[in-house]
This record gives structure tokens, sequence and C-alpha cells, in this order.
């Protein structure tokens, strides 16, 4: 089966994206422009989204039960976006469905809307907090997915 002009380059434009994204990220925090923590934490929710993505395309080819909806787009929003466009790209996964691709692409307005509140504000958000509301909705949403 040919591979269709969008996944020709073997990446896609939107795996380019979100690499280019973590990129400028990092190179932010070593400029010191961006806190050191901002960039770890798309990193670590970038690579737990590529590897949820890679189970759930694998329950998926097997006929087992698959992760929700709701909890990539929670990866997504908690900074994991650039890691689910990576793995929607290599593992062609989600990437054609639109309804996903309408809430994903949402999420990732919303999380960079954050980010941008959180990098020029005065508001003196705190890691800690930052954190705690995190884990608070990813609990949310594990517990009422059981």
């Amino acid at each position: 089966m040919a591979r269709s002009a969008r996944h020709a380059g073997g990446w896609g434009l939107g795996a380019t994206i979100g690499l280019f994204f973590v990129i400028a990220l990092a190179l932010g925090a070593i400029a010191g422009r961006v806190p050191a923590w901002v960039a770890l934490v798309y990193a670590v929710m970038s690579g737990i989204s590529v590897l949820v993505y890679g189970l759930d395309k694998s329950a998926a080819m097997a006929n087992r039960r698959r992760t929700p909806e709701r909890s990539l787009h929670l990866l997504a929003l908690l900074g994991g976006w650039p890691g689910a466009l990576l793995a929607q790209s290599v593992f062609r996964h989600k990437s054609s469905k639109a309804g996903f691709q309408w809430m994903f692409r949402l999420t990732v307005v919303v999380n960079l809307g954050v980010l941008t509140w959180l990098l020029w504000s005065r508001s003196g958000i705190s890691l800690d907090r930052l954190l705690l509301v995190g884990w608070q909705a990813l609990h949310s949403v594990i517990t009422r997915g059981q």
C-alpha cells in the first residue's frame, strides 16, 4: 500500500512542528529565557505520549482494550502534544479521525495559551501548584475510566 503524500517524508509536518517546539523550549531553557522545568515537563509528557499512543495502536491492532481518547487529550493538554504529533505520524494513529483531531488541536491551542500566560505574566504561579492541578486532572480522568 502506498504511503500518503502527508507521510511521504517519513515524519510529516506535525511531527516536525512538535520536534521543533521541544528543541526551541530546550534552547530557551539553556539561554535562560524559559524555566528549565517547563522544558522538562514538555519533554517528559511528550515521551509519555509517544509511549501511550504506541500502546494504544498496538491494542487497536490486537483488538484489546484501548486507551480512552480523553486520556490522550489530557496528555496533550498537560504538555505532551509534541510527542503526540510525533506518535500520530510515526504510528499513523488517530491522525485521520476528524473529531479526535479537532479536539486535539483545541488542546494544543489551550496548552500554548497557558504556556504563553506562564511565560509572560507576573502571576508567580509555582511549579508545585501547576503539577498539583495537572495531577488532579489526570487522576480524575483515570478514575472515571475504570
